[in-house]
C-alpha cells in the first residue's frame, strides 16, 4: 500500500507536496525521526542565541502592543532567551547529550527491567506549546546495563527541543538500542499535548499514547506483560 505523506508550509508560504497550511491544519505531521536542523545550527554561540531571540522576542512583545518599559515586562525578552537556549530547547544541541556509562550485568538478570513514570515536559514544534507527560521504558539486558537515572536523563534530552510525539518515542527508542546494543527495547509515551486542549479544539480531557516495541517486545506475550507492569 502506498504512503501518502504531507509536508509542513515552507517559512515563505509555498505550498509543498500540494497541501496548504489550512489542509495540513493541526495534524502531528513529522517530517523524519531526526529532528529538523539547519547545517550551520551550531556556527553561532549560545552567547550570541540568547542576545539575538532577546531582541527578536521584544520585537514580538512590541508588535503585539505590550510597554517593554514596564517594569515587570523589561526583562522579559531576555528571560525567554535564556529559558530556550539554557533550558526547554537545551536538547537541540548535541553538547548536552548525557554522557552514559554501562555495566556488566553482573547480576546475571535476563528478564525485562522496566523504568516507569518519567515524567517530561516539551514543546509542541507546530506551536510551541508545552506537550506534558510521562514516558515508561523497558529493556532486556545483552549483556550490559546502564543506570537507572541515565534513562530519565535521555528522555528529559530528547524533550528538551520542539518535538512531535512520535518522533519523541523514536527518538529514545533509538538511542537505547544503540546504547545498549540491543533490538529488546520499549518505549511507551502517554501525554497531554496543550496545542489541544489550550487552544483549537480546547480538549481538556484527551490525552495521545505512542509507543515502539522493539525485538522480543514486538510479540503479543511481552506486550501484555509490559502493560501489566505499568498497571498502577
Amino acid at each position: 500500500m502506498e504512503l501518502k505523506t504531507k509536508t509542513l508550509m515552507r517559512p515563505n508560504g509555498h505550498r509543498l507536496n500540494g497541501f496548504s497550511i489550512e489542509e495540513i491544519g493541526d495534524d502531528h505531521i513529522s517530517t523524519g525521526i531526526e529532528t529538523p536542523m539547519k547545517q550551520d545550527a551550531f556556527d553561532i554561540s549560545d552567547t550570541d542565541k540568547k542576545e539575538r531571540i532577546t531582541q527578536l522576542f521584544a520585537e514580538i512583545m512590541d508588535v503585539m502592543g505590550l510597554d517593554l518599559t514596564d517594569d515587570s515586562l523589561r526583562g522579559t525578552p531576555a528571560r525567554v532567551a535564556k529559558m530556550y537556549i539554557d533550558e526547554i530547547f537545551s536538547g537541540l544541541n548535541p553538547k548536552n547529550k548525557p554522557k552514559v556509562a554501562l555495566f556488566d550485568n553482573k547480576y546475571q538478570y535476563n528478564q525485562m527491567l522496566v523504568e516507569k513514570n518519567i515524567t517530561f515536559y516539551s514543546n509542541c514544534e507546530h506551536h510551541f506549546v508545552p506537550i506534558i507527560g510521562k514516558a515508561h521504558i523497558a529493556y532486556i539486558s545483552s549483556g550490559k546495563v546502564i543506570g537507572l537515572s541515565k534513562l530519565n536523563r535521555i528522555v528529559q534530552y530528547f524533550a528538551k527541543r520542539p518535538q512531535v510525539q512520535e518522533r519523541l518515542t523514536n527518538q529514545i527508542a533509538l538511542e537505547l538500542k544503540q546504547i545498549l546494543d540491543t533490538e529488546d527495547v520499549a518505549v511507551i509515551i502517554d501525554a497531554k499535548h496543550l496545542c489541544v486542549s489550550s487552544r483549537g479544539i480546547k480538549d481538556d480531557t484527551s490525552a495521545t499514547v505512542t509507543a515502539y516495541y522493539g525485538g522480543v517486545f514486538n510479540t503479543s506475550d511481552k506486550i501484555a506483560e509490559l502493560q501489566n507492569y505499568l498497571k498502577d
